[in-house]
């Protein structure tokens, strides 16, 4: 959890093949909470990009990804990897802050994931910063629990 890595590099480190079914790529006006995580004005647009994250073709993740307009001018030209194509232009995050937490699966949510109504799944959100501090980020993610855990090792001081 300490290293800052795309969702395609961490299907690659556990031996999958990762794909992605988009849902959307397209531009809006950025909602209040995008603002706030973001620093924007009001009325500035966002790219959004929405999509199902498949590894070795099994549905992993739902995910929403919102970036300043500035940041990612064309959505559509996004492939596989968000991370990839920030890095070839000049503006992957190179920090991030995550909140993770488990909730149940609404119908909507469920059906995305195929997962039964109500299973626990991990929610992500990530907010990924330049070297200048500037946030470039924005990402929900809803992760299968059945396909996702996490491990961190902590030490004491002293």
């Amino acid at each position: 959890l300490s290293r800052l890595t795309s969702f395609s590099e961490e299907l690659h480190q556990r031996g999958f093949k990762p794909s992605s079914r988009w849902l959307t790529r397209s531009f809006s006006m950025a909602a209040p909470d995008e603002q706030l995580s973001l620093g924007l004005a009001t009325g500035e647009r966002v790219a959004r990009l929405e999509r199902l994250r498949l590894a070795d073709a099994v549905v992993m993740a739902y995910e929403v990804s919102v970036l300043p307009e500035s940041v990612l001018p064309d959505p559509q030209a996004v492939n596989a990897s968000l991370y990839e194509h920030l890095s070839a232009n000049g503006g992957a995050p190179v920090r991030a802050l995550q909140h993770i937490r488990a909730i149940n699966a609404e119908p909507k949510l469920a059906a995305l994931l195929e997962v039964p109504v109500g299973q626990a799944v991990l929610f992500i959100t990530r907010v990924g910063f330049l070297e200048s501090g500037q946030a470039v980020e924005l990402t929900h993610s809803y992760c299968r629990s059945d396909y996702y855990d996490f491990v961190a090792e902590m030490r004491r001081e002293g």
